[in-house]
């Protein structure tokens, strides 16, 4: 059946939503789509279930992008102070864990529950489990072709997401929408996600699977420190994933397994004070067991720390506090978080969203070239860009 609205939003995930709230609450007239049987899948499993739903320490300097100045806007007229706001409105008990990050007490249904409670508040319709075939704008409103009927509309708002999680029904359908109309996109790639070995390196760490560590990882200036874990094909954990957005393949990345300690001082103590102790067993000290004599035999350490120089001791010590590794690739959209990419922000308003070539036409949340870190700052980009585009579509 043909209908005609004031707003289309295609994609019913966290930034569709907001918009959808948004542009509700100041009457106009607004239809959600998606593929998708349920509205907002990547919410469901975020966080573990429990949705990392924002981070309190939230600025521009957490976000990439070809313009880091492009998310300033939105990010100052909607911050997780609001978003904290909307969700102890609803009465939905949260918590805060390391590094600012916030996440439901309960289950993130809570959340997802909280968007559609406002979006039926703002009258928003939702049709679901339906098929896009075709867009266009053969006058001064948007036509598309749906699996349900066709639909004409005088704001057409993308919030598709990226290609990340395809489990879940991701695509890379908002670049060939930007790409229909004429629009740049920068070339997408997996962010946010663990990082592998070639086949050598791999057959050496395997039986290091499972092991994790406190650690810092570097890539050039960049550094974070949280945790990481070793896998069957490589290197995970959050410290991992959040430098995943900075590496490029061909690049090594530098790892302290052992941040908090001296560790040549540290050895040099224990050289005066045990003597005769091996050096792999004072490692041993330092890291798990099986982790420590994987760092011997690649580096070649071993015998009595009275027979080690102040040099030797020096290199066991960078062997710990600076392992250069070269991963080969990365696990790719199956297990990445995010997408890095996506519309060039050139093409785009910082107060509105909306495109400057087409007018009407709003790309919003991860589609858009701005990729968070790890720890709710996607969630934070899609509540502040949805927010932005709600004001204006």
């Amino acid at each position: 059946m043909s209908q005609t609205v004031d707003v289309l939003i295609l994609g019913a995930g966290a930034a569709g939503l907001m918009c959808a709230i948004e542009a509700g609450k100041r009457g106009r007239s607004v239809l959600v789509i998606d593929h998708a049987r349920r509205p907002a899948e990547k919410i469901r499993i975020s966080g573990g279930g429990r949705c990392n739903f924002t981070n309190i320490h939230c600025s521009p300097v957490n976000f990439l992008s070809a313009n880091p100045r492009f998310a300033v806007s939105a990010l100052k007229r909607y911050t997780p102070a609001d978003f904290l706001k909307l969700v102890e409105s609803h009465r939905i008990a949260w918590h805060e864990k390391t590094l600012g990050q916030l996440f439901c007490d309960d289950r993130s249904q809570a959340i997802i529950d909280l968007l559609l409670g406002e979006a039926e508040r703002a009258r928003v319709r939702f049709s679901l489990a339906t098929a896009v075939s075709d867009i266009s704008k053969p006058d001064d409103r948007f036509l598309v072709e749906t699996s349900t009927g066709p639909c004409r509309a005088t704001s057409l708002v993308i919030a598709t997401g990226g290609p990340s999680i395809p489990k879940i029904g991701a695509t890379g359908f908002g670049y060939d929408v930007a790409r229909r109309f004429g629009l740049k996109v920068i070339s997408p790639r997996p962010a946010l996600v663990p990082l592998t070995f070639d086949e050598a390196l791999r057959d050496r760490t395997k039986h290091l699977a499972g092991i994790s560590v406190d650690a810092v990882v570097s890539h050039g200036k960049t550094r974070f420190r949280e945790g990481l874990l070793f896998t069957h094909r490589g290197l995970s954990g959050p410290s991992v994933l959040q430098i995943s957005s900075y590496w490029q393949p061909g690049d090594t990345i530098t790892v302290n397994l052992s941040p908090d300690e001296n560790v040549l001082d540290r050895l040099k103590v224990v050289r005066k004070e045990q003597p005769r102790q091996d050096l792999r067993t004072a490692l041993a000290d330092l890291l798990p067991k099986r982790l420590a004599q994987f760092v011997a035999e690649l580096h070649g350490l071993g015998g009595r720390l009275a027979d080690q120089s102040d040099k030797a001791l020096a290199k066991a010590a960078d062997a710990i506090a600076r392992w250069i590794v070269k991963p080969v690739g990365s696990e790719g959209y199956r297990t990445a978080e995010v997408t890095l990419g996506g519309i060039d922000t050139d093409e785009l308003s910082s107060k509105t969203m909306e495109t400057r070539r087409v007018s009407g036409l709003y790309f919003i949340g991860e589609v858009v070239d701005v990729t968070g870190h790890l720890g709710g700052y996607n969630f934070q980009w899609a509540w502040a860009s949805g927010h932005a585009a709600g004001q204006f579509a």
